[in-house]
């Protein structure tokens, strides 16, 4: 059972990295994809993306594209606004 989630949770990530573009990497503590000089990192869940994730993501993954499925808590816009307004926040093929 937990095989399945997993094999979704990829089939999910190398949708989203053809749908941007970039070139599906994966792995652990790597980016989930990379189009260019820009990484991306995919999140397929029911919780949000939180303003101390996404400090780690970009710190250290040097992350420049999340996409949420589930979207991004209100500290975590306002710190991506003030500190990052290079990072591109997707929820559902929108940019927020």
């Amino acid at each position: 059972m937990s095989g399945n989630h997993i094999n979704r949770a990829i089939r999910y990530e190398k949708r989203k990295a053809r749908e941007h573009g970039g070139r599906h990497l994966g792995g652990p503590s790597a980016p989930d994809y990379q189009r260019g000089e820009n990484f991306g990192e995919v999140k397929c869940r029911d919780s949000k993306v939180t303003q101390p994730e996404l400090q780690r993501l970009i710190r250290e993954k040097g992350i420049s594209e999340v996409d949420s499925k589930a979207g991004f808590t209100k500290p975590a816009i306002d710190y991506r606004n003030s500190h990052h307004p290079e990072v591109r926040l997707i929820q559902r093929r929108r940019t927020i």
